[in-house]
This record gives C-alpha cells, structure tokens and sequence, in this order.
C-alpha cells in the first residue's frame, strides 16, 4: 500500500506523513526532497532560475516514477500536486494507492506559514498576515476541487500529531 498525502503548504503533510510511516514501519518520501535530489538544487531555486511551470512538469514526472515503484511507502507532495496536469487524475487510477487530503482551517495555515514564508517561493513576496490570508482562502478555493477528490478527507485541526496520524490510521483501515 502507497500512501499519499496532499493538501495546502503548512497543512502538516511532512510532519504527519514521518509520523505515519513510522507507526506503519514502511519508509517516508517527501516530494520537494525527491525533486531536489534529482535536480541537485533547492526548491527556491529551481523556482527562480527555471520557473514554475518547469518545476510543475517535473513534479509530475517524478510523482508518476515513485508511485510506479513497487513498495509501500507514504508520500508527502507539494500543495500544488494533485493540481495540476493529470496528477490526481493518476494517483485515483493507481491500485493500491490512498489518497489522503489533510484539511486545515485557513486561520491554522495562516499563522504557520507567516512564519516560515520566507523559505516558500510563491510566499516570500507576501507582506502582511492578512495579505497572506487571502492569498491562501484564493488558493484554497481553486484547489479544493482536487483535494477533495482524495479517498479520504482527515480535518487537521489544531490536534497534537499523534492525534492527526491517528484519525489517518483510522481513515485508512
């Protein structure tokens, strides 16, 4: 079994999906790592020097090699993933494959991600809370239709992380 997580950047994907993979005992890939191992470049900085709809096409690629592997793993994508191309459309076609939306309140993600928006290429322009606000309620709104389109929908409220993990177990068996 494959397990794959999406949902808006700041959602808890990594953190949940680490936690995830460790209570199942298979391995943890995150999609901005596997990108930058193959580029051999951050994610910043294939954003700048090639663009997005570069980085898009190669996300694409990439997810469709590791969700061809064999193994069972869990899978953190990018906010934008299942978004854009076929990509959610190949992940629902996919036997054996769980497709898991973590749903967190646009308030949650705000204040986690003015944090850390500095290290987030399509954030680091955004000045104010409020600004940021918006930003992700306009994102949220476009996205929705695909994240919803999961196996699973999981509200991530403001739970501990072994409470979030445990409300996944519960989605996927």
């Amino acid at each position: 079994m494959k397990v794959v997580l999406i949902g808006y950047m700041g959602s808890g994907k990594s953190s949940v999906g680490r936690k995830l993979a460790d209570v199942l005992r298979i391995p943890f890939k995150d999609m901005d790592t596997e990108i930058e191992k193959q580029e051999g470049v951050s994610i910043s900085e294939i954003f700048r020097k090639k663009g997005e709809i570069y980085f898009r096409t190669l996300e694409g690629k990439i997810l469709k090699k590791l969700l061809s592997r064999p193994e069972c793993f869990v899978l953190a994508t990018g906010g934008g993933t299942p978004c854009y191309g076929s990509n959610m459309a190949f992940m629902a076609e996919k036997e054996g494959l769980m497709t898991v939306y973590l749903k967190t309140p646009l308030e949650t993600l705000t204040s986690r991600l003015f944090l850390e928006k500095e290290k987030r290429p399509l954030l680091a322009h955004i000045k104010t809370e409020e600004e940021l606000n918006d930003y992700i309620r306009k994102h949220l709104f476009e996205r929705s239709y695909y994240y919803n389109q999961s196996k699973f929908v999981i509200e991530n409220k403001s739970e501990s992380l072994g409470e979030a993990v445990e409300k996944v177990i519960l989605g996927l068996f």
